[in-house]
């Protein structure tokens, strides 16, 4: 069991470039019509750059909805993978709309949004 939990740690670790990559072209497909990596609020929601970590709605200048600006604490893995895969039940009346569905994608977005800082 050691053996299998150490073999997995080291292929995730092996995979974090492939899987930003990779997140690299979702991000452009799926999030870089609202959302922009430039520090800049994009078109219709705010700049992704360094939001791993980040607090949430702590993005400078742009409106936040209440809801979300009310949820309190930071921008983890497991937040952004909740927030993406159902925005509406992790924080209702969120402006977001749209979802990532399939958990690989959100697992290729998340690794390249933390290359982002």
């Amino acid at each position: 069991m050691r053996l299998l939990m150490t073999l997995t740690l080291v292929l995730a670790a092996t995979a974090a470039p492939a899987f930003a990559q990779d997140g690299a072209a979702l991000f452009n497909a799926q999030c870089k019509s609202c959302h922009t990596l430039t520090g800049t609020n994009g078109p219709a929601g705010p700049s992704l750059k360094g939001v791993a970590g980040r607090k949430l709605a702590g993005s400078p200048g742009y409106a936040y909805s209440k809801a979300l600006s009310a949820k309190g604490g930071s921008w983890g893995d497991a937040q952004l993978d909740a927030y993406l895969s159902a925005p509406a039940a992790f924080a209702p009346g969120t402006k977001m709309f749209n979802k990532v569905a399939d958990p690989k994608t959100r697992t290729a977005i998340i690794a390249y949004l933390k290359t982002q800082k």
